[in-house]
């Protein structure tokens, strides 16, 4: 599983460049290392009694990269990289001792709006793959997508600030069970999904470099 997870990236970055044949051929590249703070996305835990409880992951903070590939002057196609690691949000210690991972692997594309003004406002559309995973339990990936928006402070022509907000929608199957494990032959899984889909949103502040 660890080996599949590390192929992920080169396999991503690869097709991102595969998409590439009407670019020109002085297209330019950017990098943007980020920080975030995420919040929501939660589960259902079966409780001794037979009744469930809703599980939340914590809220937090989150890093990820964005690598963009430009297809002219004002949008380019782009690979994106983010990852939490918190808590679950459970009355139940067991629940609760258990730090989950959420990462988000998404191929799409950015577009500027620009304007007289200085700041230029941006929106991005993606699509891939949420994986979930906990030390010690199973991992899970979905299929997922994402919309963000925000706004570029460029201080020159190869530096900038970005500001953005983004919401990842992960498509689940209805009572999927995640963070699985099997003693003595036994499985068992921590939480199940809640509905068909789980919904997560990301504040974010990275500094962009344009090669």
């Amino acid at each position: 599983m660890r080996s599949m997870r590390s192929s992920i990236l080169p396999v991503a970055l690869l097709a991102l460049l595969a998409a590439m044949p009407a670019a020109r051929a002085d297209v330019r590249f950017e990098i943007t290392p980020f920080v975030g703070y995420r919040m929501g996305g939660g589960f259902d835990a079966e409780q001794l009694s037979g009744t469930t409880e809703d599980v939340d992951l914590e809220d937090g903070g989150s890093w990820g990269i964005d690598v963009g590939l430009y297809a002219d002057s004002w949008a380019f196609y782009e690979f994106l990289y983010s990852t939490q690691t918190t808590e679950l949000d459970s009355r139940d210690p067991t629940l609760a001792a258990v730090d989950v991972t959420t990462e988000y692997y998404q191929l799409g594309g950015t577009a500027f709006f620009p304007g007289e003004q200085w700041i230029v406002p941006y929106l991005s559309m993606t699509i891939g793959a949420t994986r979930f995973s906990a030390d010690g339990y199973g991992s899970d990936s979905k299929f997922s997508g994402s919309l963000g928006g925000g706004l570029r402070l460029p201080f020159s022509e190869n530096l900038a600030a970005t500001l953005g907000v983004r919401g990842y929608l992960t498509f689940v199957d209805t009572d999927t069970g995640f963070f699985c494990s099997s003693i003595d032959g036994e499985g068992s899984c921590l939480v199940q999904s809640s509905g068909s889909t789980l919904f997560q949103a990301e504040a974010l502040l990275g500094v962009t470099v344009r090669f």
